[in-house]
């Protein structure tokens, strides 16, 4: 006889207790082997393609396209047994409907990889370990002889209807998310009703055309106007979480200085000229930054609230704030302190791509001791940024642009940049905070003064 097993969200680690069902990948009635994907899901640190580990008939599914669910929520069931065995009962789909087949054999074994970001052969891949699947034993039935396990031709879901919906990509089901679109509603005019991209967009346009003005009654009262509501899930959310939670418990300031970055673009323009890999300005800033920290630790610590007492890091691995389609991100460089310019650029590049595409993993999100974040590149001056809780400080750095100076006793224009660091007041205080700020300017007016410890 054949079981039916139930498989469980599995906890996809570092930290992360629930994630929101993106798009399923099965239906009920279709067979799975060992690993396959069944559903895609998005969490607070990326997309994740979470895989069945075990093989059979999907029986049953819950949670519909949008639906968060927590950690360890059943996801779906599956009937596992024999070929040749009776037909498993049939189970609840998420809305109401169930299906009953052959069960295939298999057994449950190893790991279950889990890809992160868009699905194909360049995706990063991760071992987690589901929990121990829950055994449901069916309910007998009076079918007569196993039902066909050949394979379901798909069938267009037409406007309106229940059920999953064809669409060609996350991308532009996310497209419609963001915008309130019901993709039910949507007619598709790709291979056997699939929606394409085009789609959504001409929906998106019909719905915003405004309709024709009519007269209303004169005495009737005036609509009552509702704001949109966008649910804070996913990135969003996560970052909303992380700021809330720094304001409320750390006790941080703000010191900032302007300084003349003229020799500093001079000297990039000098290494950048000698040949190899182009040196970019953050990864300069990165360099200064971790050799400033070598000399001011207490910056680069966090603090244990529960033991009151503050834990100074013993290496430096630096985030950096970098703007995605899908948020803000903070990918984090290891073991910065250790790294040349050259090594920190070629990082920097790798991780910036990698957040573009969506293919960062959690482990090149977390772990953090310090962040540097170039608000520059947004045509902004200053800033007061809001420290990356746990971490103790965030230095921000401004754009550089052509600004009167005085210079050797004379005025002249200078390339000229504010910087501005937010410390946690706990670690250290003004004196110190202030200190670390004045070397990195010192720094970025002579860079020569980086040479001492080369």
């Amino acid at each position: 006889m054949a079981q039916v097993l139930e498989f469980k969200l599995p906890d996809l680690g570092e930290g992360l207790t629930e994630a929101e069902i993106v798009r399923w990948l099965v239906s009920v009635g279709d067979v799975v082997a060992i690993d396959q994907p069944v559903v895609e899901v998005e969490t607070a640190k990326a997309m994740v393609e979470v895989p069945c580990p075990y093989g059979g008939v999907v029986t049953a599914r819950f949670g519909e396209e949008g639906t968060e669910l927590p950690v360890g929520a059943p996801l779906l069931t599956v009937a596992v047994g024999a070929a040749a065995g009776p037909a498993a009962a049939p189970g609840p789909d998420a809305d109401g409907s169930g299906a009953a087949a052959s069960a295939v054999s298999s057994e449950y074994s190893g790991n279950v990889l889990v890809g992160y970001g868009t699905a194909g052969p360049a995706a990063r891949r991760r071992r987690i370990h589901p929990r121990t699947p829950a055994v449901v034993q069916p309910t007998p039935t009076t079918t007569a002889g196993p039902t066909p396990t050949a394979p379901v031709t798909p069938v267009p879901v037409a406007a309106g209807s229940p059920g999953p919906v064809p669409v060609i990509s996350p991308l532009v089901r996310k497209l419609a998310r963001d915008q309130g679109l019901d993709l039910r509603r949507v007619p598709g005019s790709g291979p056997e009703g699939l929606i394409l991209r085009a789609d959504v967009e001409r929906a998106l346009a019909d719905r915003d055309r405004p309709a024709p003005a009519a007269p209303a009654p004169a005495a009737a009262p005036a609509p009552a106007v509702a704001g949109e509501r966008i649910p804070l899930r996913g990135v969003r959310g996560a970052v909303a979480d992380k700021l809330s939670r720094s304001r409320a418990e750390i006790p941080d300031a703000t010191c900032w200085v302007d300084a003349d970055a003229t020799a500093l673009m001079e000297t990039r323009a000098a290494m950048n000229a000698a040949g190899g890999p182009k040196i970019s300005v953050l990864a300069l800033l990165a360099r200064i930054c971790v050799h400033a920290l070598s000399r001011f630790p207490e910056l680069n610590s966090t603090v244990d609230t529960a033991a009151r007492e503050i834990v100074r890091l013993p290496g430096v691995h630096l985030g950096f704030a970098a703007q995605t389609p899908r948020g803000l991100v903070v990918p984090v460089v290891r073991d910065a302190g250790s790294r040349t310019a050259e090594s920190l650029a070629g990082e920097f590049g790798r991780l910036t791509e990698s957040a573009r595409q969506g293919t960062l993993t959690p482990a090149d999100l977390t772990g953090g001791t310090f962040t540097l974040n170039n608000y520059g590149v947004f045509g902004v001056d200053g800033s007061t940024p809001i420290i990356n809780h746990p971490e103790a400080a965030m230095l921000g750095v401004g754009r550089i642009i052509p600004k009167p100076w005085v210079h050797q006793g004379e005025l002249a224009v200078r390339q000229v940049v504010q910087l501005s660091l937010t410390f946690d007041h706990r670690v250290c205080d003004g004196g110190t905070a202030g200190g670390f700020l004045r070397y990195v300017a010192d720094c970025v007016e002579q860079p020569a003064v980086l040479l001492r410890t080369l």
